[in-house]
């Protein structure tokens, strides 16, 4: 299956939409959680989804309190999420079949290994990473997400014009984010859609409640 791009628009990212194929399945499969079939294979992204639509992905997705909420407010759009951890991955299926989505997937797998090993090259519009895990312990900052690779592994899974949308709320990390995006010249520094930082996560309203401060960061790919 050859790459497929929408139309990026740098301003607005919910609009880069395509129309679903003449005579698409509409019906959500029994289970939303994808069984691997190779470790060492890329993913057929049209053995997936019942329509050739833009795909996102969530790096990272907990309960998938929001990639369901965003996916069923974009079915024009193709929504990967991704991890390691199967009750979390059981949320999402069960989320995903009681609204009915047909667009929405799970693969339950390392993040950055999906990253580099099984998402096509240039597949996503973007990729979503929300409150990743911090490792705020100075000899365990190898096991960050987004880390010094990251940008490089993030620019050859995004499609030109591509966005990665980063929330943390460890300031430490953040400035790490912003250190290692900054360092790669591919990316340049963007603002997030005020309507999808007005989707929360789990662990946002959780933190919103107990006041800590949400930090966001978007970065536009050449």
């Amino acid at each position: 299956m050859g790459e497929f791009h929408a139309p990026l628009n740098p301003d607005a990212h919910t609009q880069f939409a395509a129309k679903a194929e003449p005579g698409a399945a509409a019906a959500a499969p029994a289970n939303l959680i994808y069984e691997l079939r190779s470790l060492v294979e890329r993913l057929d992204l049209g053995a997936l989804f019942p329509a050739r639509q833009p795909l996102e992905v969530e790096l990272g997705c907990g309960d998938a309190t929001f990639l369901t909420r965003y996916a069923k407010l974009h079915p024009e759009l193709n929504f990967i999420g991704v991890e390691r951890l199967l009750g979390r991955m059981r949320k999402l299926d069960r989320k995903g079949r009681r609204g009915g989505l047909t667009n929405l997937r799970g693969v339950r797998i390392e993040c950055a290994y999906f990253l580099e090993h099984l998402l096509p090259p240039n597949s996503a519009n973007a990729l979503h990473v929300y409150f990743p895990d911090p490792w705020p312990k100075k000899k365990h900052l190898k096991k960050r997400l987004v880390n010094e690779r990251f940008p490089a592994l993030a620019r050859g899974a995004l499609a030109p014009g591509g966005f990665v949308y980063l929330r943390p709320d460890d300031e430490d990390y953040f400035t790490h984010m912003a250190r290692v995006f900054a360092a790669n010249p591919a990316f340049r520094l963007v603002e997030t859609p005020p309507k999808l930082a007005s989707l929360l996560t789990d662990f946002e309203t959780d933190f919103n409640a107990r006041g800590v401060q949400t930090l966001r960061a978007a970065y536009q790919r050449d």
